[in-house]
């Protein structure tokens, strides 16, 4: 029998059961890749993060994986955050090394944290499979490579009301759908489903503010910007564009510290 730490953090939040949970377990060493998935699968969260430490690795001090319960991602914001909250201790700033985003930074910021992630470009695209699955009626759609897409809506009430059809959504792969408009109480507003990779509704989605703080801020002419995910759970998220990066910022809450028994 091996026992597993386990911290669940609700991330981008601002008081526990907002923001988006995910589960934080450090390892002494990777396990197989199955089993990896199998826990994920268990804990049943958006994305659960491993790390294991990386003591010979001089621009790191941990390497770090994150799993949704069907799927290993490329990159996720918001368990990156939660992992620095986990293992920061008494440290200002934690890096991490990922298999396909590069090193990531979480640093202390005032009662929370910033996380510096890659700025992302997209290019405009026709989606119309997408966009029908989606629902309502984009203005705009843009597309990234890697499974990326983005739908920009008239006003935030739009973005609100979208009741996708995730069987139709799910049947077009493992895709990330942003639908997003102008903010009412923020500058900017969206909702993130990835029914292709086991989740129909991400509640806040730190990797879609690569694509979205890049976005906004050529349209509205600002590198700060302050955004609010419209999921049930909601959060808020403060976005700055800093050359080639994006900085995100929010708080944690922790909300569950016990054993995983394998």
């Amino acid at each position: 029998m091996t026992s597993l730490p386990f911290t669940q953090v609700d991330a981008f939040a601002d008081a526990p059961f907002t923001g988006n949970p995910a589960a934080v377990m450090p390892l002494d060493r990777w396990l197989d890749d199955a089993t990896l998935q199998a826990i994920a699968q268990e804990n049943n969260l958006s994305e659960t993060a491993f790390t294991v430490p990386t003591p010979d690795d001089p621009d790191a001090d941990y390497a770090l994986r994150w799993f949704t319960p069907a799927v290993e991602v490329k990159l996720c914001g918001h368990a990156t955050l939660a992992s620095g909250h986990v293992l920061m201790g008494s440290r200002t700033a934690l890096q991490f090394r990922t298999r396909q985003a590069g090193v990531l930074t979480v640093k202390r910021d005032g009662d929370g944290y910033a996380l510096s992630l890659p700025a992302w470009t997209m290019e405009p695209r026709p989606l119309p499979d997408f966009a029908a699955g989606l629902g309502g009626a984009p203005v705009e759609s843009h597309w990234r490579d890697g499974g990326y897409s983005l739908f920009l809506f008239p006003d935030a009430a739009a973005v609100r009301a979208l009741r996708p059809d995730f069987a139709v959504l799910r049947a077009l792969g493992n895709i990330m759908l942003i639908a997003t408009a102008p903010g009412e109480d923020s500058d900017i507003i969206s909702r993130v489903f990835v029914p292709g990779g086991g989740v129909d509704e991400d509640p806040v989605t730190g990797s879609a503010h690569c694509l979205l703080t890049p976005f906004w801020a050529q349209r509205l002419g600002k590198t700060k910007l302050s955004a609010v995910q419209a999921s049930a759970r909601g959060g808020h998220i403060g976005c700055r564009l800093e050359g080639d990066r994006v900085i995100l910022t929010g708080a944690c809450r922790t909300v569950i510290e016990g054993q995983f028994i394998l």
